[in-house]
């Protein structure tokens, strides 16, 4: 199969087929994990190291699997990068790691990851199955970012609470106070919260999609010329 061009696939994983808001996969740790920036992402990083292993080495090995034992093999190869993971986030960032808790090794059951074994690494040479699990794996960062940060600051007040955690000791002056509060907007920080916010980001990027569709066809049509016949005056 040929090679999809580096900016289509860019395309499809940041916006026209984005996991998280098109293809509206691995919504549990979606709505589980963003309630800051910080988890969102951890699990973001997280997430696309696996999916750009994964994709590799599905994509290298992909002619010596037998096509009836393909997806447990798949399987096999995630769980093996989510303990790789799962082991270094612990050695390097256990404050992030207990934060995140079960959704690291829940890691292995997201529909992405083993989405995009199935239906591109198994069907493309490496260098373009690395590039769509990067390009994949940060659209699903991306919205895990954005949705974080309005979670965080509707609930908390603040940005990049706890940074520490991801970055090390260092990273406790990116915290911002945007406000002040006494009493938590607790709807931002609950699963429902999480839900209003993909829902406004979907309807977000519908709203942009139509305009920019309704541009092309505008610059598409093509003025009509009006033809005037002259005639000379004997």
């Amino acid at each position: 199969m040929s090679s999809t061009p580096n900016k289509e696939l860019m395309a499809n994983g940041m916006w026209h087929n984005n996991p998280a808001i098109v293809q509206l996969l691995g919504l549990c740790p979606l709505l589980a994990v963003s309630a800051t920036v910080t988890n969102a992402l951890g699990l973001g990083i997280a997430t696309t190291l696996v999916l750009v292993g994964s994709n590799l080495i599905v994509s290298l090995i992909r002619e010596w699997v037998p096509n009836e034992v393909r997806i447990p093999i798949f399987v096999m190869i995630i769980a093996a990068l989510v303990t790789c993971v799962q082991l270094l986030m612990n050695a390097y960032t256990y404050g992030l790691f207990l934060s995140l808790g079960i959704f690291i090794p829940l890691i292995v059951t997201n529909c992405i990851i083993i989405g995009r074994a199935e239906s591109f690494a198994s069907k493309n040479a490496p260098m373009p199955a690395v590039i769509d699990g990067l390009w994949m794996g940060l659209g699903m960062t991306s919205v895990l970012v954005v949705l974080g940060a309005g979670r965080e600051i509707l609930g908390n007040g603040t940005l990049f609470d706890g940074a520490d955690r991801l970055l090390g000791d260092w990273a406790s002056v990116l915290r911002i106070e945007v406000f002040s509060t006494e009493n938590n907007f607790l709807l931002a920080m609950l699963p429902p919260g999480a839900f209003i916010g993909v829902g406004f980001l979907i309807a977000l990027k519908n709203i942009i999609d139509k305009k920019q569709a309704e541009r092309t066809q505008t610059a598409e049509k093509k003025p009509e010329i009006e033809r005037v016949r002259i005639t000379s005056a004997n």
